[in-house]
């Protein structure tokens, strides 16, 4: 069964930070071929969004609120992908989803999967 494992959120304090890690399950990479990795927030009563994505080859692409206080980065041999948070600001405060998006092997489609979230509280 694929699953994705987000751990580290929790509460901090403004200019704190914070280190959210996925560790994805061997399964998925016998399923698809990874694409890209990625970290989404998702507050009361707003969309979902983007904050930071990685590529399989090390690309990194970054919601302007975040850019220049987050970092986005893998571990292909641990199968994780983590953020570092930074300077957090209390709108940083959220629900953040691990996703890992690829292609199926024997299959012409495109594969999306999530994390349950970790809650990442900021302070003032």
């Amino acid at each position: 069964q694929v699953q994705l494992v987000e751990s580290g959120g929790g509460l901090v304090q403004a200019g704190g930070s914070l280190r959210l890690s996925c560790a994805a399950s061997g399964s998925i990479f016998s399923i698809i071929r990874v694409n890209t990795m990625g970290w989404y927030r998702q507050a009361p009563g707003k969309q979902r969004e983007l904050v930071a994505s990685i590529t399989s080859s090390g690309n990194t692409n970054y919601a302007d609120s975040v850019k220049g206080r987050f970092t986005i980065s893998k571990d292909n041999a641990k199968n994780t992908v983590s953020l570092q948070m930074n300077s957090l600001k209390p709108e940083d405060t959220s629900v953040y989803y691990c996703n890992v998006e690829g292609t199926p092997w024997f299959a012409v489609d495109i594969r999306r999967y999530w994390g349950q979230g970790t809650q990442v509280t900021v302070s003032s």
